[in-house]
């Protein structure tokens, strides 16, 4: 049986490795398309939410809008967003994804992840399934946590 700190090195240590080696091809990629990491913020924002208005990524990124609507004019002469009329009201602007902008959005995750990829064949099948089985407990109770969370902030 392990005890509570081993299991929590252990815990940190991964983290802190995962963390830094997912992230590491995936800041080199989206560097070589010259994006900084607000743009990056705002292009997973609008992969993950949807469309949405300036104020929306001026709030989200902590800029003004002027800053915010500089930084989407950018994005927009890469090609990588676009700006479209609101379906339900024809005077608001609303900040979308491209074609380029999901397709770039989607390879950078694919490049975070392929690493991943190659971890699980350096583990035996015994050992991945014993990882499953762990990381699916340590779900579990994290998903348990933002339950309560969220139950206690209401």
């Amino acid at each position: 049986m392990t005890d509570t700190n081993s299991f929590t090195e252990v815990m940190t240590e991964w983290t802190h490795l995962f963390m830094r080696r997912s992230m590491r091809d995936f800041h080199e990629f989206m560097r070589g398309w010259g994006l900084s990491m607000p743009q990056v913020s705002t292009l997973f924002r609008l992969h993950y939410r949807g469309g949405c208005g300036i104020s929306d990524i001026a709030q989200q990124l902590g800029v003004s809008n002027p800053a915010a609507s500089q930084m989407v004019d950018r994005l927009e002469q890469q090609g990588l967003v676009e700006r479209v009329v609101h379906p339900a009201d024809r005077r608001v602007r609303m900040v979308q994804l491209t074609e380029k902008g999901h397709s770039l959005v989607k390879e950078g995750i694919d490049v975070r992840l392929r690493w991943i990829s190659d971890l699980t064949r350096m583990l035996s099948p015994d050992q991945q399934e014993t990882i499953v089985i762990a990381l699916a407990a340590l779900t579990d109770a994290a998903r348990r946590m933002e339950i309560d969370k969220e139950e206690r902030e209401e």
